[in-house]
């Protein structure tokens, strides 16, 4: 008898997880621009749209014939963001 696949995660391709934490990223920050304009002044709308942007960059690239930056890249993350990674963690998992 063949082994069977165990249900979860370790059956999945790396670009697989790529791409459910990237759809999770877009889909939080969606969630955390409604809640910046949508909820009132107080520490829920503080605490739900305060992130962490930690960044990278610029980097020069001087190829002689042309020379370009790229950069800064920064990655904003708040509690509504990995709230959105969540989600979409959980609803692949129940797809796949």
């Amino acid at each position: 008898m063949p082994p069977q696949a165990s249900r979860g995660s370790s059956k999945h391709r790396p670009g697989f997880h790529a791409l459910v934490l990237a759809i999770g990223f877009i889909v939080g920050g969606a969630m955390q621009q409604i809640a910046r304009v949508s909820l009132p002044a107080g520490g829920a709308k503080e605490f739900l749209t305060a992130g962490v942007a930690p960044s990278v960059g610029p980097w020069h690239f001087d190829l002689v014939i042309i020379k370009f930056v790229l950069g800064p890249i920064a990655l904003d993350v708040s509690f509504l963001s990995l709230v959105g990674v969540l989600v979409a963690y959980l609803i692949a998992r129940s797809l796949f």
